[in-house]
């Protein structure tokens, strides 16, 4: 690289929630790779980092280093049990608590920043980026339909008006002809307007137009539509995803609570795995319906249930680990489940990580959203991509989950899913090869942002005498 100057120090700002903080690592892990040279400060809460840069996972860190931020929360404070209250006190404090930070991480390692990556919902790291005259590359975390929705936001709002229609559909963008307003995350139209993050991410949309390059975790041939319509409402717009097949990968999971070896005493696609991530939740009412559907109908399953037990059907736990058809874990390595022959279907809160994981492994899904992107993401699935479907009724009922399952596990329907979803798998593996497009746009971001070409020269010379006020003024 002789010919580029690297900036030597880049900033990671953490938006250190829910399951954010994770893919922006896998990013920053996969540039750093790319960029052995380069010193990455990562900020975030004390506790994420430390979830994350465990001793077991520190092999490949060694220019990443985590810097711990304040949370904002006063010092008397006492969760209230409302979960956006600690992301409010956060994101309040997150601009100067970011800058101390940074000046602490420039007077440790020497350099000052260069470069500014953030997770997409942090948008004052666009004023932050303009003030110290870099580069700002945000990381959108979800998928491309949700982005699109959240840059289109003051023309959605525009065109739906205040009337709070579910009903109305969205095909005056395009792409959207199969959505409706219902299917939009809260704070887009009249819902919840006012709260700590509608007003976060509407300002992320009018920001994110200006960043150097926008960066997501995603693959083009994914949904191109969409894709396309994205790359004319930014300045450079690159898919790096998905993550979890990117370089350098993460060590296979060796303790896994035995799924891999119950899975091996079933038959191909005939398992299904339940999961709702680390924040979402059924019900007690819809986690007995579904136990109930899993039990009667006989269906093998894999459950990664953080709850209390005693919300299942009486007997039910017994029961179905005696006869071998259930096996209920606190934890699993999904990755590892979904890329189980064995694995006929994934039941799924719809989060991002989640359906990208499944895509990977090329396994279907049943879908039961909660909130923010996943009811967008669900209907992706089933009307654009046709390899998921949503329960009935947006709940889960016994007769619903039943209905679902026999779609997804046996029957036409669910076999020609399995065979799309399998094309999709495949576009991903491409993607992260060496001649594919999220390699491409991996090297674009490093060689055109990270290590930008050095001026010659004259260039330099121009330049100078242009701000010494000179009388030729070169055009470059």
């Amino acid at each position: 690289m002789s010919n580029k100057s690297c900036s030597q120090h880049v900033a990671v700002l953490v938006f250190p929630f829910a399951s954010h903080p994770s893919p922006l690592l896998l990013f920053v892990r996969m540039i750093s790779a790319v960029a052995p040279d380069v010193k990455f400060s990562f900020f975030s809460l004390a506790k994420s980092n430390s979830s994350l840069f465990t001793k077991c996972n520190i092999k490949g860190f060694d220019n990443i280093k985590p810097y711990d931020v304040w949370d904002g929360l006063p010092e008397s404070y006492v969760f209230s049990g409302n979960p956006l209250e600690p992301i409010d006190f956060f994101l309040k404090a997150a601009p100067g608590s970011f800058k101390k930070g940074i000046a602490e991480a420039e007077a440790e390692i020497g350099h000052k920043v260069g470069c500014l990556i953030s997770d997409a919902f942090l948008w004052f790291a666009c004023d932050m980026a303009e003030e110290m005259q870099i580069p700002w590359v945000p990381l959108w975390t979800s998928g491309q339909r949700p982005l699109f929705i959240h840059v289109a936001n003051d023309v959605i709002k525009e065109k739906l008006g205040a009337s709070g229609d579910k009903d109305q559909t969205l095909e005056f963008l395009p792409g959207f002809s199969a959505f409706l307003a219902s299917d939009l995350p809260g704070g887009i139209t009249t819902e919840n307007l006012g709260s700590p993050i509608a007003v976060m991410m509407h300002k992320m949309g009018l920001k994110l137009p200006k960043a150097t390059a926008v960066a997501i975790n995603s693959f083009q041939d994914l949904d191109l539509e969409v894709a396309f319509e994205l790359k004319k409402k930014f300045h450079k717009f690159l898919h790096v995803g998905p993550l979890t097949l990117t370089p350098p990968l993460p060590p296979k999971i060796s303790e896994d609570n035995g799924c891999l070896e119950w899975l091996g005493n079933h038959k191909p696609a005939s398992v299904a795995y339940i999961s709702f991530g680390s924040v979402a939740a059924l019900p007690p009412h819809e986690l007995a319906a579904l136990a109930e559907a899993l039990e009667e109908g006989g269906f093998p399953f894999i459950w990664s249930f953080r709850g209390n037990e005693k919300d299942f059907p009486e007997g039910f736990l017994e029961r179905t680990k005696q006869n071998g058809n259930g096996k209920v874990v606190p934890w699993a390595s999904q990755t590892q489940i979904l890329n189980n022959a064995c694995l006929g279907v994934f039941v799924t809160h719809c989060g991002w990580n989640s359906i990208l994981e499944s895509i990977t492994g090329g396994v279907p899904m049943i879908c039961r959203p909660f909130k923010a992107d996943q009811p967008l993401n669900m209907r992706t699935l089933e009307a654009v991509w046709k390899i998921g479907v949503g329960v009935e009724g947006g709940v889960v009922t016994k007769s619903g989950a039943m209905k679902a399952l026999q779609l997804c596990l046996s029957s036409k329907e669910g076999k020609e899913m399995r065979e799309r979803i399998s094309v999709f798998k495949e576009f991903a593996e491409e993607a992260v090869k060496s001649y594919g497009r999220t390699t491409e746009d991996l090297n674009a971001l490093v060689n055109e942002i990270i290590c930008r070409p050095s001026k010659p020269k004259w260039l330099e010379w121009a330049e100078g005498l242009r701000s010494w006020g000179g009388f030729w003024q070169p055009a470059v």
